[in-house]
C-alpha cells in the first residue's frame, strides 16, 4: 500500500476514535460541549504536548503539581505528564465532583459563571487533554511551549506577597496520633497602627517529605482547620474590639475581601483561637502555620460593612447510612440590603453538593451550586460586578445533597448514620461565604452601576439582582 495511502488511513483511524471521544464528553458536558467538540474536531489531529498541554497545565495544574508543591506529582516535563495521562483524563473528566482536578467545583451549567481565579477547564480543555492522551501523549516541537514558570523552592504565596506575615507556634504530630482539637497561644501581630486588610491566606510549613505524600492534600498537612480573630489580650477588658477572619481549613484558598469590604488589622492585637483541629498524617510532622496579610494604602477607608447572618443547619442534620442524594435544607432572611461576596459551601465528608437560592416575592433564582470535596474546601469569589445584590426581605436557601454510599471514597463507612458535630465522621452545614451589608442609598448605587458597566437594557436579565432593571421614576 502506498505511504500516502497508509497515512489517510492512520488519520481516518484516528479521526474515528476522537469522534467516539467526543461522543462520550458530549453526553456528560450537555449540548455546549457537544458544539465546541464538533467546532475543533479537526484541529485534534495535531494535538502534541508543547503547543497543546502545556499552556492548560501552566494555567491550572503546576501550580500545585510541581516539586515542593502540594500535589503528590510533578506535572511539568514530559514523560512526567506522560505517565499520568490516562488518570489525568480520568480526573479532568470528573468536571465539578469530588476527586475532580483541577480543584473546582463549580458547575457550569447554572447559576453566576462570573468567578475570581477561576482556574477551571472547559470543556474544549478537557477534550483536548483526552484527545492527547488517545493519540499516544506526543511530544511535539519543544519550540512550540510557552516558557517555563518560575516557581519558589518553597510554599509560595497565592495572593501575592503579604505585607505582614505573622508565624504561629510549632505542633509536632505523631504518625499515630488520634485527632487533637484545642487553644494556641496568642501571637502577637506586631502592627503599630491600625490597618485594612484586602486578602488573608494561611499556609502550613512543616517537614514532611511531599515525595510521600498521600492522594488528598490532608495526607500532606497535619491542620485541618483553625478558627481565629484578633484582639487585645489582657488590659482587663472583656469587651476589646474583635476582629473575626475567614476559618482557615486544608486545601483553602485565600480569602480576598472585596475592594470596598476590607477588614480592619487593629494595632497592637495577637492571633487568638480556641478551636485548632489538628491531624495525623501517618508520619511524625512538625509544622506550623503562617498567616499572610495584604494591606490597602494608609488612607483607605472601607464603603461597606460586613453582613453578620448566619446560613446553617445544626439541627436537622440527618444522614442515613447507604443512601445517596440526601437533602438538606437552611433558609435565612436578609434584614438589609446585601451583596455576597463569595459562596464557600461547608459540609463534611458525605457532602457532595451544595446549591444556593435566592427567593424574592414570587422570583425563585438559584444563584450557584458547587460540587463539594472535603479534601479542598473552597471559597468562591463572585467577580466584580456579578457579586448577588440583594434587596432586604430576600430569603437565602442553601440544599446540601449527601451521599453516604460506598461511591464516595472519601468516607471510612458508609454503614454509620452521620448527624451534627465536629468530627469528620460527624457533619456540617453551612455557607460560609462573605457578605456585606448596604444601605437604601448605596444598593441604588450599587445596582445603577451595574447597569452602566453591563450595558443593560430592560430586556436583559442578571442573574442575583432581582431588582437591577427596576429603575426608580421610571
Amino acid at each position: 500500500m502506498p505511504v500516502v495511502a497508509k497515512e489517510i488511513d492512520r488519520r481516518a483511524s484516528l479521526g474515528i476514535v476522537l469522534l467516539a471521544l467526543m461522543a462520550f464528553f458530549s453526553i456528560s458536558a450537555g449540548p455546549m460541549g457537544a458544539q465546541q467538540g464538533a467546532a475543533n474536531t479537526a484541529e485534534y489531529g495535531h494535538v502534541t504536548f508543547t503547543k497543546d498541554v502545556v499552556p492548560i497545565l501552566q494555567r491550572s495544574c503546576q501550580r500545585c503539581h510541581r516539586d515542593h508543591g502540594v500535589a503528590p506529582m510533578a506535572l511539568i516535563e514530559h514523560d512526567d505528564v506522560r505517565r499520568y495521562a490516562r488518570r489525568i483524563v480520568y480526573k479532568t473528566g470528573l468536571r465539578d465532583r469530588a476527586g475532580a482536578m483541577p480543584p473546582w467545583y463549580v458547575e457550569k451549567d447554572i447559576g453566576i459563571q462570573h468567578f475570581k481565579d477561576d482556574f477551571s477547564l472547559n470543556d474544549e480543555e478537557i477534550a483536548v487533554l483526552a484527545a492527547w492522551e488517545a493519540m499516544g501523549a506526543p511530544m511535539g516541537d519543544p519550540e512550540d511551549a510557552p516558557p517555563p514558570l518560575v516557581f519558589d523552592d518553597g510554599v509560595s504565596w497565592t495572593a501575592g506577597d503579604p505585607d505582614l506575615i505573622v508565624r504561629l507556634q510549632d505542633f509536632t504530630v505523631l504518625g499515630g496520633q488520634p485527632d487533637w482539637w484545642g487553644n494556641i497561644e496568642a501571637t502577637p501581630t506586631g502592627l503599630t497602627e491600625d490597618r485594612y486588610v484586602k486578602s488573608v491566606e494561611v499556609r502550613e510549613v512543616n517537614d514532611y517529605d511531599p515525595s510521600g505524600a498521600r492522594e488528598t492534600v490532608g495526607g500532606r498537612f497535619v491542620f485541618h482547620h483553625m478558627i481565629y480573630s484578633t484582639r487585645v489580650v489582657g488590659g482587663g477588658n472583656p469587651f476589646a474590639p474583635t476582629t473575626t477572619w475567614p476559618v482557615h481549613e486544608v486545601g483553602r484558598n485565600p480569602d480576598i475581601f472585596d475592594a470596598e469590604g476590607g477588614r480592619l488589622l487593629r494595632a497592637g492585637t495577637s492571633i487568638v483561637s480556641n478551636s485548632l483541629h489538628l491531624h495525623s498524617n501517618g508520619r511524625d510532622t512538625k509544622a506550623h502555620l503562617e498567616i499572610g496579610f495584604r494591606f490597602h494604602p494608609e488612607d483607605y477607608k472601607p464603603k461597606y460593612r460586613g453582613a453578620s447572618l448566619g446560613l446553617g443547619n445544626a439541627i436537622d442534620i440527618d444522614i442515613k447510612s447507604g443512601e445517596k442524594d440526601q437533602e438538606l435544607h437552611a433558609y435565612t432572611v436578609l434584614n438589609q440590603h446585601t451583596k455576597i461576596v463569595t459562596f464557600e459551601p461547608h459540609l463534611h465528608a458525605p457532602g457532595s453538593r451544595m446549591c444556593l437560592e435566592a427567593i424574592w416575592g414570587y422570583t425563585v433564582e438559584t444563584i450557584s451550586c458547587v460540587g463539594y470535596d472535603h479534601n479542598w474546601v473552597r471559597g468562591y469569589a463572585f467577580e466584580d460586578n456579578y457579586q448577588p445584590l440583594l434587596p432586604k426581605g430576600t430569603v437565602l436557601h442553601i440544599t446540601g445533597y449527601m451521599d453516604n454510599t460506598p461511591g464516595n471514597t472519601n468516607l471510612s463507612d458508609t454503614r454509620n448514620w452521620q448527624g451534627s458535630g465536629n468530627r469528620s465522621v460527624s457533619n456540617m452545614f453551612i455557607d460560609l461565604g462573605m457578605r456585606l451589608s448596604m444601605n437604601d442609598e448605596q444598593f441604588q448605587q450599587e445596582m445603577e452601576d451595574r447597569r452602566r458597566i453591563l450595558n443593560l437594557n430592560v430586556n436583559d436579565h442578571v442573574i442575583g439582582c432581582p431588582l437591577c432593571m427596576v429603575i426608580p421614576g421610571r
